[in-house]
C-alpha cells in the first residue's frame, strides 16, 4: 500500500542531465511543531495506544491534512460535531484550538469519556476572559472571525459577553457598553505587527482598557515571525510549510511579504511548489507552521536539491524548550 507521503509528493524530476544552478537555502529555526501541538498529537497518539481503536476526535486536532490523514491510518475517527459520535465508551478529543464551555458540557450529558487537547496557552487566553467578566468587564477579542480558537474563546462567556475585532477600522466602529469597563485579550496565532497596530488603537480610543498580564500571542507564533524577520531581506523566495487553515502559517507568509521577500509562497507539500516563481532565484528560505511537521519540510528540501546545487545555511534566532504535560488520564496505567 503506498504512504501518504509517497501518494502526495510524486512531482515531474528535473532533467539530471544538465547542470543545475547554484541555491543558498536558508533554513529558519525555529520552525514548525510547536509544544502545544505536540501535546495535542501525542494525546491522540497515546489514546490509540491506551484503549485502541477508534478514538473520536472533534474537530482537526491541529490544522495539518498530513497530520490528520497520519492519525486517521493509524484509527482516530475525526468530526465536525459530537453528534456524529454513536454512543461509545471511547475516547473523544477536543481539538489543540480550544472550545467553547457547551462543548463538554454536551459530552458530559451523553457520558461520553472525553480529553481535552487544548493548548495550555489558549486555556490561559480562557482564563483570562473569564476572569475579566467575572470583574464586570466587557471584553474585546483581537482575532480572526470563524477560527476554530476564536469560536472557542468567545464560547467560554454568554453571548454578548466578548466582542470580536480584527482590523482598526473594526475598533474604529466598537461602541462598548461602558468605555470605563473594558479588558482585550488575543488570538495566540495573530501577526505581531498588525495586532500591535489594533491594541494601539484601542489604547487609544480607550486609555482605560485592561491589557493582558502577559502577552496572548504565544512563544511559537512570535518565535517563527522573529526568524521569517531575519531571513526574509537576505532572500528571493520564501517557502512556508503549512496549511491554508492554519492562521500562523498564514501570517508567515505576511511576515515575509512585509519584510521585503518578493516571492512569498505557503504550501503544504513539495508538490505544492510553484517552479515558475522561482525561475532565476538563487536564495530561498523556509519555514513552517507551529502544526506542520519536520518530515514535509525534509520534502522540500529534497524537491529543492533535485533541481538546484543547494547550500544550506541555518538561521537560528531563538531556543525553543518548552514542553506541556499530557492529560492524567493517559499518564495513568490502563485498568
Amino acid at each position: 500500500m503506498t504512504s501518504p507521503l509517497q501518494t502526495d509528493t510524486a512531482y515531474r524530476r528535473p532533467d539530471d542531465t544538465l547542470p543545475r544552478p547554484r541555491l543558498t537555502l536558508l533554513l529558519a529555526a525555529p520552525r514548525g511543531f510547536c509544544a502545544g501541538v505536540d501535546r495535542a498529537i501525542q494525546i491522540v497518539e497515546l489514546a490509540l495506544a491506551k484503549f485502541g481503536a477508534p478514538v473520536y476526535v472533534r474537530h482537526e486536532i491541529v490544522h495539518n491534512r498530513f497530520v490528520v490523514e497520519s492519525l486517521k491510518a493509524k484509527g482516530a475517527v475525526f468530526v465536525d460535531e459530537l453528534d456524529e459520535i454513536p454512543n461509545t465508551s471511547q475516547p473523544v478529543i477536543f481539538s489543540a484550538h480550544g472550545v467553547a464551555k457547551s462543548v463538554p458540557a454536551a459530552a458530559k450529558s451523553r457520558n461520553m469519556f472525553s480529553i481535552d487537547a487544548t493548548c495550555p496557552l489558549v486555556f490561559k487566553v480562557h482564563n483570562e476572559a473569564q476572569r475579566h467578566f467575572e470583574k464586570g468587564l466587557e471584553i474585546v477579542l483581537i482575532g480572526h472571525a470563524g477560527h476554530a480558537e476564536v469560536e472557542g474563546t468567545m464560547g467560554q462567556l454568554p453571548p454578548g459577553a466578548v466582542s470580536l475585532v480584527e482590523t482598526v477600522a473594526d475598533v474604529a466602529r466598537f461602541t462598548p457598553a461602558d468605555p470605563a469597563k473594558l479588558a482585550f485579550v488575543t488570538q495566540t496565532t495573530l501577526s505581531l505587527d498588525d495586532t500591535a497596530e489594533v491594541v494601539k488603537a484601542l489604547k487609544a480610543r480607550f486609555p482605560d482598557i485592561v491589557a493582558p498580564h502577559k502577552e496572548d500571542i504565544c512563544y511559537a507564533t512570535t518565535n517563527r515571525q522573529v526568524a521569517v524577520k531575519a531571513i526574509a531581506p537576505r532572500v528571493e523566495a520564501m517557502l512556508v510549510v503549512g496549511a491554508p487553515n492554519s492562521s500562523n502559517s498564514l501570517r508567515l507568509v505576511e511576515v515575509a511579504e512585509r519584510a521585503g521577500c518578493r516571492v512569498s509562497m505557503l504550501i503544504q507539500r513539495a508538490v505544492d511548489i510553484d517552479w515558475t516563481r522561482l525561475e532565476g532565484i538563487s536564495s530561498i528560505g523556509i519555514t513552517a507552521g507551529a502544526s506542520a511537521p519536520e518530515e514535509l519540510v525534509d520534502e522540500v528540501i529534497a524537491a529543492l536539491q533535485d533541481r538546484f546545487d543547494v547550500t544550506i545555511e541555518i538561521v537560528k534566532t531563538a531556543d525553543e524548550r518548552i514542553a506541556f504535560n499530557i492529560p492524567r488520564e493517559l499518564r495513568e496505567p490502563a485498568a
